[in-house]
């Protein structure tokens, strides 16, 4: 007897979406699967034939080729047993992830053939990152299936010897009339001499799945943003039967609203009075330690730059730190008292800077004079 259509297996129509695919071959291995069905045969080969359907119709490029040449045969052509090719004909599209390893990979970023490395951005404060920190990481990486410990097969059964390679994992073909006979990886099992043929239900026969991590990262005293470090083997793992790849994070720094940072200095805008400006003071100021002194002398004038010595950011090097830049500004009285009206009049005499004071005088005014 043959082979069932796939799209009948599933009872969807051959314009399922992939949505569709997966809504229906959700229910049916909900309803078919083994545990719910201990003594029920039939249940077990439905299954087995549901997830055979899934994995072709889920993925693309086998969906596109089952829809134009139907079920293969033993020899894993899809063009039939007279395939000029002895052994069958290698399908170079079968070289790319299966359809339900290739989208998990796809979604965290990774192509064919490549490791599973891994790039996570980690974000920390103004103070951590000067001062250093332990902070908690947690992301999704792909692991082995802990349900079938990475075979890909379901608890209790063994994945067959590939039919295609005969177990070898590779096999090899002439290329159209020439003698040359070319070796590959085997496009049906993808190298591995086993064919999965009752797959695991957790990773639906894949090995591998996304699952959440946490790690404990150390931020050194210093860190800014840009930096990078490298966690060896915290990445994806593409197979199980291959080491995982690495993590690398990238460490991005939040904005801090009233310091900004150069370098391992630390600037900050600060707002002193006139008075305080030309008669000089020590006024209390932010730090990222807490509250620091700064000492502003006799006729500071707007724009001043005063430094406050070792209160920037640790070095790398962990040998001292920056400084604190701190950019003056200097408040104008707006609401003044009869009183102050009258001290700085005076002053203003005294200095020789009383022309137009309190007269309201302008530019234009001034020209007027002048002829």
């Amino acid at each position: 007897m043959g082979q069932r259509d796939h799209y009948e297996v599933l009872g969807v129509n051959r314009t399922a979406t992939a949505d569709e695919l997966k809504s229906a071959y959700r229910k049916l291995a909900g309803q078919l699967h083994p545990d719910k069905n201990p003594d029920n045969p039939e249940a077990a080969e439905k299954f087995k034939e549901i997830n055979a359907a899934y994995r072709v119709l889920s993925d693309l490029e086998k969906r596109q080729t089952y829809d134009r040449f139907g079920h293969r045969d033993d020899g894993g052509s899809p063009f039939g047993s007279g395939s000029p090719f002895p052994g069958g004909v290698v399908d170079l599209s079968d070289l790319a992830f299966d359809g339900l390893l290739g989208d998990l990979l796809g979604a965290f970023g990774v192509g064919r053939g490549e490791k599973g490395d891994l790039k996570v951005d980690l974000e920390v404060t103004f103070e951590e990152a000067a001062f250093g920190c332990e902070k908690e990481l947690s992301y999704e990486r792909i692991v082995s299936c802990a349900d079938c410990s990475g075979s890909g097969s379901a608890p209790g059964t063994k994945a067959s010897t590939c039919t295609a390679c005969s177990g070898r994992g590779r096999v090899r073909f002439q290329q159209g009339l020439f003698p040359i006979a070319v070796e590959r990886v085997c496009s049906s099992c993808r190298g591995k001499g086993t064919i999965v043929t009752d797959p695991c239900v957790g990773c639906r026969g894949a090995g591998v799945r996304a699952q959440k991590h946490t790690i404990a990262v150390t931020i050194p005293p210093g860190t800014d943003t840009g930096a990078s470090r490298t966690v060896s083997g915290a990445g994806n793992r593409v197979r199980a039967d291959k080491p995982a790849g690495d993590l690398e994070l990238g460490l991005r720094v939040k904005p801090h609203p009233i310091f900004r940072r150069e370098g391992d200095d630390i600037y900050l805008g600060f707002t002193i009075s006139f008075a305080q400006a030309a008669l000089g003071a020590e006024v209390e100021v932010p730090t990222i330690d807490g509250p620091g002194k700064l000492r502003i002398p006799i006729g500071t004038q707007p724009g001043s730059v005063l430094r406050i010595k070792g209160k920037g950011v640790p070095h790398r090097t962990g040998l001292g730190r920056g400084d604190q830049r701190v950019l003056v500004t200097i408040e104008v009285p707006t609401n003044l008292t009869a009183k102050q009206v009258e001290i700085l009049e005076a002053f203003a005499q005294e200095t020789g800077s009383d022309e137009g004071i309190g007269k309201g005088k302008t530019f234009v005014d001034k020209l007027k004079g002048l002829f």
